[in-house]
């Protein structure tokens, strides 16, 4: 495995406020996991190593800073949200950098890793029926808003389009960056569609002919935590359907035999989205090595491991 150089930062003679940590995470060249194309590289952003552990951060610094511009967010009142637990976990990170309360509404069956690091940063969580996923958490969220709704910043992460702007201004940036101009194709899975929709806005807007392509679940009863089948789901408002150029479907078993693959091959540990991710790219891979046409596709290691290692797919 090799690494391409990440965007340096500038030369640091003074410590750093946390915020200024989040972004310009490495980009991974995936060689064994593409070495069966091998007209076709396959990369992955490494966005655990954002302080937080996760690509949500990005979103959730933007849409608290957003929130404090606007005069929405001050210390009178608490950070609310949905999450499925990486932008709750974000939020916590900052919340308790900054000295704001943070209560969180997710699903009962987030792992117990996450719940452990939530309760680790201070954040009150109030869990909703496992059965209903995120959409449950999403209701249940806007219940408490609306019953006292001058105690709470709820900034709405599936709405706010603060959250897909921090894609467009920096991870799709970086991409371009990184890879020289040189990539063809971007490939991500859609929870809030974020981080898919701001990369996504950039790239088609910078780089000449690259093809983005989303990724979903295969249907509405899956075990990629975090992502939406958008046929089935509460559709976030920041989702354009329009915008991608094309989607892959993802069974939820693939996306686990990819991440152990990702683990033992690679020396990778990452979370069941980055495998959804990857599984998506060789997909993409195999389609256009097919068709016999050279590529350089990105996609995104939204997480790591740490938060996924009492799953039972890893005994397999």
């Amino acid at each position: 495995m090799a690494f391409v150089l990440p965007i340096p930062h500038l030369a640091r003679t003074e410590a750093e406020p946390l915020l200024a940590t989040i972004g310009n995470t490495p980009l991974l060249r995936l060689d064994k996991i593409s070495s069966e194309f091998p007209e076709i590289e396959i990369f992955g952003k490494a966005e655990y190593f954002n302080p937080g552990g996760s690509v949500k951060d990005r979103s959730a610094a933007n849409m608290v800073l957003d929130g404090e511009r606007s005069g929405k967010l001050n210390h009178s009142r608490v950070i609310l949200d949905a999450t499925s637990g990486n932008t709750g976990i974000a939020y916590a990170m900052i919340g308790a950098n900054r000295g704001y309360e943070v209560k969180l509404v997710l699903p009962a069956n987030a792992s117990e890793e996450r719940k452990k690091i939530l309760k680790a940063y201070g954040a009150e969580m109030v869990f909703s029926d496992a059965a209903e996923g995120s959409d449950g958490a999403i209701l249940l969220c806007r219940e408490i808003y609306l019953a006292d709704p001058d105690r709470y910043f709820y900034p709405d992460q599936y709405n706010n389009p603060a959250n897909w702007k921090a894609h467009f201004e920096h991870t799709g940036a970086e991409i371009i960056k990184q890879t020289g101009g040189r990539i063809t194709h971007f490939v991500a899975a859609m929870g809030t569609s974020g981080t898919f929709m701001g990369a996504s806005r950039r790239l088609k807007r910078d780089v000449p002919g690259v093809q983005c392509i989303s990724a979903q679940p295969s249907s509405g009863f899956h075990g990629l935590e975090g992502l939406k089948h958008m046929p089935t789901a509460i559709v976030p408002g920041i989702y354009d359907e329009k915008l991608a150029d094309g989607n892959l479907w993802i069974e939820t078993e693939d996306a686990y035999r990819m991440v152990r693959r990702l683990a033992r091959e690679e020396g990778l540990l990452v979370g069941i989205s980055s495998g959804c991710n990857v599984h998506a790219s060789t997909l993409l891979a195999r389609r256009l090595a097919e068709r016999g046409e050279p590529a350089m596709i990105v996609t995104v290691l939204c997480d790591s491991a740490e938060k996924y290692l009492s799953e039972h797919f890893w005994d397999e």
